[in-house]
């Protein structure tokens, strides 16, 4: 990064908070020496933490607050009376220009809701996507949406196409980023009318987007793409399906090394491997769903991660910001003569 970059964090969301935030806060503002922080929340839990970290207080600000949105707050009590919460105010900030990202690990319904309604979103983009990285046997992958629009229409997920890619291209780095779309097989014809519509949408858009076409749920681990587009209905059971997969397998390798003595010295043996294989698939290091198409940088930590995970949102909310993702996404739409489609039947923010 070349220039000052302000993160507004939610101190007080997540199962750990604000212990996990600043402690996040602490291992990114040295991956990222340009990185400066507004934190949001209850100074009086917030400072004693702080002052352990000397270095971080001189890069952070405080912003006091007595309200804070709860995991099992109903979105309606949450947008008409937490609007002044740690969260609110940290997507305010980012609103009014005083905070370039947003980053929280707190309640994911309230964090878009408030990233629609405060940050509106981009021209082009009918609704946001919930996006994040996934590893691959090639590398990593994006996938949107995760969840946060259950019903799709097909110019919902051409615009999630362009806005994975830019992603893909910019922050993972990969020049020249495939495109697939989730569906029940490869075969052109299968699959709904909407799913349909929107492939032949990206094939006759004549945007340079390496379209591959269909993909299956087998292609997302083989990284047969590296950007994965679906609904958030698939995409929300894909990626629960992966986290249950990896704690299922992990859970095996572990009964089995334990499982006698000869297992036990086999263990000490491969341990060098197996701690490769757990970095590689160490979910903290994944951490942070991006929200593509709103006017703003913001990003949704898991609720339950520590301080590494934190960290690595963070991350992926300052590289949104130095790779000026937004502007892109903006630019790439303009080349193509994309309709605002009705808004779905149902939503799920």
């Amino acid at each position: 990064m070349s220039r000052e970059i302000v993160l507004a964090l939610d101190a007080m969301g997540g199962d750990q908070a604000p212990g996990i935030v600043l402690k996040g806060a602490n291992i990114a503002r040295v991956r990222y020496p340009d990185l400066r922080f507004v934190l949001f929340g209850d100074e009086s839990a917030i400072q004693p933490v702080l002052k352990r970290f000397k270095k971080l207080a001189s890069v952070c600000t405080v912003r006091h607050t007595d309200e804070t949105v709860m995991s099992d707050d109903k979105l309606a009590v949450v947008l008409r009376q937490r609007r002044k919460s740690s969260m609110g105010l940290a997507v305010d900030a980012v609103g009014k220009g005083d905070a370039h990202g947003v980053v929280s690990a707190g309640n994911t319904g309230a964090l878009m809701a408030f990233a629609k309604i405060v940050l509106k979103t981009l021209p082009g983009i009918d609704r946001p996507a919930m996006g994040s990285i996934f590893p691959t046997q090639r590398g990593e992958s994006v996938m949107l949406d995760l969840g946060a629009n259950i019903d799709c229409s097909s110019a919902n997920l051409v615009q999630f196409a362009i806005m994975g890619e830019v992603f893909a291209r910019n922050v993972l780095g990969v020049n020249e980023p495939t495109v697939g779309m989730l569906n029940i097989g490869s075969e052109e014809g299968k699959g709904n009318v909407t799913i349909r519509d929107a492939a032949a949408a990206l094939r006759e858009s004549g945007l340079p987007i390496k379209f591959h076409g269909f993909i299956e749920g087998h292609d997302i681990a083989a990284g047969t793409v590296d950007v994965v587009v679906t609904d958030g209905f698939a995409g929300n059971i894909a990626l629960k399906t992966a986290e249950g997969a990896a704690r299922l397998y992990g859970g095996y390798i572990r009964a089995a090394f334990k499982r006698s003595v000869m297992s036990r010295a086999g263990y000490l043996l491969a341990r060098p491997a197996l701690k490769m294989l757990r970095d590689r698939l160490d979910p903290r290091a994944y951490n942070g769903a991006m929200f593509l198409g709103v006017n703003g940088v913001a990003v949704k930590s898991h609720g339950g991660t520590d301080h590494k995970g934190f960290a690595n949102a963070l991350g992926v909310a300052a590289d949104m910001v130095g790779q000026g993702i937004n502007p892109k996404i903006i630019e790439e739409l303009s080349r193509m003569n994309i309709e605002e489609s009705p808004e779905p039947k149902r939503a799920a923010v």
